[in-house]
């Protein structure tokens, strides 16, 4: 039996649903959210619903896209929602670029440090196996070739 296609993010409990919707119906929501993360994917979707004549109510949020106060909030909610999160990867990007400025580094911490480096090329220049090395040193071998090219080795 041929799978429905879903679009990117949705749920398949929410597939089968929006599937079984017909001109007329509501699709009822406990919270906005059930329906999807993205506000884009909400709008298109409360939009798609309309094209087709189907309602949306969520319980939660009181929303009701069958009045035109309903229609309006809901867009209202998706806008401030969609400028939140605008401003949250702002702060987020000033405040990377403010630590970068102070000198830290994002992310986890080097597993090759420079001694570790060091070492690792004196081991394979004396024909230890890359393996041995890399378990000496407690890494994995492409971590190990990463830092080190097979090709700088003599």
């Amino acid at each position: 039996m041929d799978q429905p296609c879903r679009r990117r993010g949705e749920r398949p409990g929410l597939t089968k649903a929006l599937e079984m919707l017909r001109e007329g119906d509501s699709l009822v929501v406990w919270k906005l959210d059930r329906l999807g993360r993205r506000v884009k994917h909400l709008v298109d979707l409360v939009g798609e619903l309309h094209q087709q004549g189907i309602q949306l109510k969520s319980l939660t949020d009181s929303i009701d896209t069958a009045t035109p106060s309903g229609r309006f909030f809901f867009h209202v909610m998706a806008s401030l929602a969609e400028m939140e999160r605008e401003l949250n990867a702002e702060r987020t990007r000033a405040g990377l670029e403010v630590a970068r400025q102070l000198g830290r580094k994002g992310g986890r911490k080097r597993q090759m440090t420079d001694s570790k480096i060091e070492s690792a090329k004196q081991l394979l220049t004396n024909g230890v196996p890359p393996r041995d090395v890399a378990k000496n040193l407690g890494v994995s071998v492409p971590t190990l070739y990463r830092w080190v090219p097979a090709s700088s080795i003599p």
